[in-house]
């Protein structure tokens, strides 16, 4: 059996911006609150950290911060790869450097590669970084789907360890877990999908409501690996109005905005992402009041 990046929850950290810029005090202040709430591993510079519009140098600061706040206390996996892989291999390599313990690969967009290509891809980041890898299916933000003749070539490398599965098909991630069980552990990358896949055989979820509640996405984790189904789904129960809430417009727009009203972080994103809407705070405030107590 082919070991894990992690299990449980690893959240997917937004970036903190403050006038146009990275706000790197503030993410070191997330990510010691992460640790200190649970997390059990962390994300930087992912969909939820708007990676598309940080430049290389900022993606490196910030992999570097959170590498070094973390301090080797829980793993820290790195978005750092586009649809160039020539780029993605150099970024990769880079990031390997500042102390990373693994690599979250999107699928390549726009190129809308073959099986072939895609598997050369994933390869070449993961073997020039001489790191875990764990590959990120979001057909719905790429326009490319990975598929099992891709994973089937994948699998029994020693450095492609998982799949973030974020179709949205619980049918998808049930067959994957059960294909490559022992080879490719299967994360959940939709925070109301997390029990479901963990019911499946999944080993957790790359979570965004944990930006806010870690402990608590923690605990619906645990509580299922502990065997202890029905407090799990009365806690799955509790947070799936927030799970809901975070989505209603583009990620990481709403969870920003909660996290400054719950004083975190500014609710800043980058262009072309804009503002959230006081309808969508108010659907926050609202779906947080109970988990607030």
């Amino acid at each position: 059996m082919k070991p894990i990046l992690f299990q449980g929850v690893a959240t997917a950290l937004v970036t903190p911006f403050s006038d146009g810029r990275v706000d790197y005090a503030a993410l070191k202040r997330l990510t010691a609150y992460q640790i200190d709430r649970g997390a059990d591993a962390l994300v930087v510079c992912g969909t939820t950290g708007e990676a598309p519009t940080l430049t290389a140098i900022e993606k490196l600061r910030c992999i570097a911060t959170v590498a070094e706040t973390a301090n080797q206390r829980v793993p820290v996996i790195a978005g750092t790869t586009t649809n160039d892989t020539g780029y993605s291999v150099k970024l990769s390599r880079l990031a390997a450097r500042e102390g990373i313990d693994g690599i979250l690969a999107v699928a390549p967009y726009y190129n809308r590669p073959m099986s072939e290509g895609l598997t050369s891809h994933f390869l070449s980041i993961a073997e020039g970084a001489e790191k875990p890898l764990i590959v990120y299916n979001i057909p719905s933000r790429t326009g490319c789907e990975v598929k099992n003749d891709t994973y089937d070539a994948l699998a029994d490398h020693p450095l492609i360890v998982g799949i973030k599965e974020a179709s949205g098909s619980i049918s998808r991630a049930s067959e994957l877990a059960a294909r490559y069980e022992g080879r490719l552990a299967v994360y959940s990358g939709n925070d109301d999908q997390t029990l479901p896949t963990l019911a499946v055989g999944g080993k957790g979820v790359i979570s965004v409501v944990s930006n806010l509640f870690p402990y608590e996405m923690h605990l619906l984790c645990r509580l299922w690996e502990e065997g202890k189904t029905a407090e799990c789904l009365a806690l799955h129960r509790e947070l799936l109005p927030l799970m809901k809430a975070v989505f209603v417009e583009t990620n990481p727009i709403p969870v920003k905005a909660a996290m400054e009203a719950l004083g975190f972080c500014s609710a800043e994103v980058r262009l072309p992402l804009t503002a959230a809407k006081p309808e969508t705070l108010a659907k926050l405030t609202e779906a947080m009041a109970g988990l607030l107590g």
